[in-house]
């Protein structure tokens, strides 16, 4: 079945806001992969025997709705991805030259990715009512939602969606006490106060933390340099790391030497702050391809004198630094997301691509998998709230998570919301990358 099928299709499911059972609406269960090895279930607790006293638990998080056991036989999901059907399909159901536009591949590859783990659940015996929104569809904004009561029996949003649509679906997921897992969006959108939030894609500021403390523990001695342009958003970011650095406490801990720069800074004068008997920890906060590239390549003259280790931004994952100046300096990256594709999983999914797209599946169809089979897994063994238990690594299909709750505030007793905190050190590869740091 081609993508554009599956466009066309979508447009029918999203306008009629057909109820969708776990089974595929664009592709029949007789389509998928072979299924992959059913996970039993686990054993239920034996019930101690009731002495007539109740002992008062505190709610988790301070968070009533975490306190409560919610099981049910069928669980209620909504799924939200922008497909752009409004704007694809304005003038008429057939896509012009039947060939859909580059910015709508990235959400409908996140609904085929998530759409074959509902598939593979059902077969497993998981009973599910999945209703597909697009987000940027013009009757499925959150308010109109909201008014028709279509949310009103939602156990679980799944949303790989950004701005506006994050806040505006966060404030009716915090309204209706229905947990929310934002899957690709790399920011809280301005949110507080909301604890049913769980941000997949961890923030810059996490990921500041995460590369300042793998430099001060990887290395005995160390050089650490915080190259950063005189922007705002920039010397936020270094702001970030100086925190985050005055917070750590640790025998192994090396001052940060601040490095500003920018396009007539020379290679004579970024030699002054490096150091020829250690390693010189070059991290780098630009963001976009551009700029990463021209410090790089003022750092890559100072290679053959000096033992360079840089370290980038987030971003960093897509780039592609094939150019002969960088050939031999190591460079690094940080994701919270790792996926080898060498498990079973990934396998599943690739040949079941393959097969039925005659295409490669993308890291958002994988994500979109992961996602789903990850929070369907908890919905069926811990119910609605599983909070407690949100982080168990029995259900991991890829990546390691780490929800935590963040309060922005001092002294709040509620989580403003939870935040996955796990981040993977990568090495840039000339074939695939590499995870360093062991999570």
């Amino acid at each position: 079945m081609s993508k554009s099928n599956i466009c066309s299709h979508l447009l029918a499911v999203c306008t009629l806001a057909v109820l969708l059972s776990a089974c595929s609406a664009s592709r029949k269960s007789s389509k998928t992969a072979t299924p992959l090895p059913t996970v039993s279930k686990p054993v239920p607790e034996e019930k101690k025997k009731d002495n007539g006293k109740k002992e008062e638990k505190a709610a988790p998080f301070n968070v009533a709705a975490f306190g409560r056991e919610v099981k049910k036989d069928v669980y209620n999901i909504a799924l939200f991805s922008p497909l752009y059907l409004d704007s694809v399909f304005s003038t008429s159901t057939d896509i012009p030259g039947r060939t859909l536009p580059r910015y709508v591949l990235p959400g409908l590859d996140f609904y085929e990715g998530s759409q074959l783990a509902l598939d593979s659940l059902q077969q497993q015996g998981i009973k599910l009512n999945v209703v597909i929104y697009d987000s940027k569809g013009r009757q499925n904004n959150p308010q109109t939602l909201l008014r028709n009561k279509s949310l009103d029996s939602t156990d679980l949003i799944i949303a790989a969606v950004g701005t506006p649509e994050l806040k505006e679906l966060s404030d009716v997921a915090r309204g209706k006490e229905i947990n929310m897992i934002s899957a690709t969006y790399p920011n809280d959108g301005g949110i507080t106060g909301n604890p049913f939030l769980l941000i997949t894609n961890s923030l810059l500021k996490t990921h500041c933390e995460a590369i300042q403390h793998y430099a001060q523990e990887g290395f005995a001695t160390k050089n650490i340099l915080l190259f950063h342009r005189n922007s705002t958003f920039e010397k936020h970011l270094v702001a970030d790391f100086k925190a985050d650095y005055e917070k750590t406490n640790s025998s192994k801990k090396s001052r940060i030497r601040e490095v500003i720069w920018n396009d007539s800074t020379s290679e004579t004068e970024l030699a002054q702050y490096l150091l020829a008997d250690r390693p010189n920890i070059c991290i780098i906060t630009a963001l976009d391809e551009t700029s990463a590239k021209d410090i790089l390549r003022k750092l890559s003259v100072q290679m053959a004198n000096y033992p360079l280790q840089v370290f980038g931004m987030p971003t960093w994952d897509i780039m592609k630094f094939r150019e002969p100046e960088f050939k031999g300096m190591q460079i690094y990256y940080t994701s919270p997301y790792f996926n080898d594709k060498t498990d079973v999983y990934s396998r599943y999914i690739t040949d079941y691509f393959k097969r039925v797209y005659k295409s490669r599946p993308s890291d958002m169809a994988f994500k979109g998998f992961e996602l789903t089979w990850y929070f369907v897994k908890q919905l069926t063994d811990k119910g609605v709230y599983f909070n407690t238990n949100v982080n168990d690594p029995s259900k991991r299909v890829f990546s390691n998570f780490n929800y935590q709750p963040v309060y922005l505030k001092e002294g709040e007793s509620i989580p403003d919301y939870f935040e996955n905190k796990n981040i993977y050190i990568i090495q840039k590869g000339d074939s695939s990358d590499i995870k360093m740091n062991i999570q």
